[in-house]
């Protein structure tokens, strides 16, 4: 039975390069996969793109291109990604100039556009999910919408003989399908097929999670090798049935364990896990250990895809000031309880508008607030106050009071910083598959 190698490069815009490198250099994969695009990024690439006519993809893009392209080249190795977020096809164009460079010829790069809705939500009737307002009623706050598309046209791109296929905003999952698709033939309606190869890759679409990064507690669940942990490779069979593993010598651990908790992994109802290619259900897998580091996976199912996909919609959300200052030896915590009375007190003076105020110690209350008990004498605290504001004027007048504790008092304050930045927040719509129409765009290096 035929089997294929994939191997995952990243799990999210700034993840590590060098797993990516080890999987090209020894891994023995067939695709690499790296996965960036997560839930904001798009409408923050969306803003460099109409700043810029050929910006809008991962930052990374050229950095993770240089280090691997080379490599799956010279090894047949064709790869996958969402760095092209709110610019497929100039992400395509990058990758082309940076083969060029490396004296790499005869290279395709696919391009998968079509996923912005922005002009459909305005246009319709479609509410958000969160709200359920109509989506036109945020006209003007909304920076981008765009639909979580399958792995349909990166099927077609593979088909059309793609070494590299960069899309914008694809359901993470699919990225992975997708060669399982195109490698054993899979029909568009097999569903339990379709859900078998969904599970794979919900299992290495996060990378090194898998692999032991996210699951790593000291004492608990020890992990051996954090600093160098190696991501993951889902070895594949025509069947469904799927082998997770990683690099022999690399660091993190694949276990039963490590499996079973990314199976879990944001999943609402493991019966009807929702993605554009199938309904799959998670509910009957199990895993099994077959070696050191190799746990086979098996038991997905799948039923018919929905008929709706999910737009991502990014939006401004008002403005974050923030300030910080550092408090340490005897009575630090009295003093930064006084720096934080201070503060507030001073907003009241100066009349700041905001909509939501924090006061945070951290080490003290900063995630778990009054709900614990603090330590008795910490060493050490450092105040944090943010508050949300709906002008950058006005944000950015709450790192300015924090400065001012410096020479205002309490005493001994240190390493103050403060910052103002617009909040661009996700909410959610759904709209009809019909309304979608990916593309896919080749360019070779007759097109630079």
């Amino acid at each position: 039975m035929k089997t294929i190698r994939i191997g995952s490069g990243a799990g999210y815009s700034g993840d590590r390069i060098e797993p990516a490198v080890e999987l090209a250099q020894k891994g023995g994969i067939d695709y690499l996969v790296f996965e960036c695009l997560a839930e904001r990024t798009i409408a923050i690439a969306q803003r460099a793109r109409l700043a810029d006519p050929e910006a809008g993809h991962d930052p990374l893009l050229e950095a993770r291109m240089r280090a691997v392209l080379g490599l799956c080249h010279e090894k047949g190795i064709r790869i996958i990604s969402n760095m092209g977020a709110a610019n497929p096809q100039a992400a395509a164009r990058k990758v082309l100039l940076i083969a060029q460079e490396l004296n790499i010829s005869g290279l395709r790069v696919a391009a998968v556009s079509g996923d912005e809705v922005l002009g459909d939500l305005l246009d319709g009737d479609y509410p958000i999910q969160e709200t359920g307002a109509p989506a036109r009623t945020m006209r003007d706050v909304l920076i981008s919408a765009n639909a979580y598309i399958g792995a349909e046209p990166i099927v077609e791109a593979l088909a059309r003989g793609a070494d590299v296929v960069i899309t914008g905003r694809v359901a993470d999952p699919s990225l992975f399908l997708a060669p399982q698709i195109h490698e054993f033939g899979w029909a568009p309606d097999d569903w339990d097929r379709l859900g078998k190869g969904t599970l794979v890759g919900h299992l290495l679409e996060c990378a090194g999670q898998v692999t032991g990064g996210y699951f790593a507690d000291p004492g608990v669940k020890d992990v051996p090798g954090l600093a160098r942990l190696g991501f993951p490779i889902g070895e594949v069979s025509e069947d469904g049935s799927a082998v997770i593993t990683k690099v022999p010598g690399s660091g993190g651990r694949v276990c039963e364990a490590t499996l079973k908790e990314q199976i879990l992994y944001e999943v609402h109802d493991p019966r009807a896990y929702l993605t554009p290619d199938v309904t799959a259900d998670f509910s009957g897998v199990t895993v099994r250990g077959i070696g050191p580091d190799r746990v086979a996976v098996c038991g997905a199912t799948g039923r018919a895809r929905p008929e709706t996909l999910k737009a991502s919609v990014g939006f401004v959300d008002g403005y974050i000031g923030e300030g910080q200052i550092s408090y340490a030896g005897p009575a630090a915590l009295a003093r930064g309880q006084l720096a934080a009375e201070i503060v507030r007190e001073r907003f009241e003076i100066i009349g700041l508008k905001a909509r939501e105020l924090r006061f945070d110690l951290i080490g003290v209350n900063a995630i778990l607030g009054d709900t614990f008990s603090a330590p008795a004498a910490p060493a050490e605290v450092r105040l944090r106050v943010a508050g949300r504001t709906a002008t950058m004027a006005e944000a950015k007048r709450i790192g300015a009071e924090v400065e001012t504790l410096y020479t205002n008092g309490p005493a001994s304050g240190g390493g103050a910083v403060q910052s103002a930045r617009q909040i661009v927040a996700m909410l959610s719509a759904l709209i009809p598959r019909a309304r979608v129409s990916p593309r896919v765009d080749i360019f070779t290096s007759e097109d630079l």
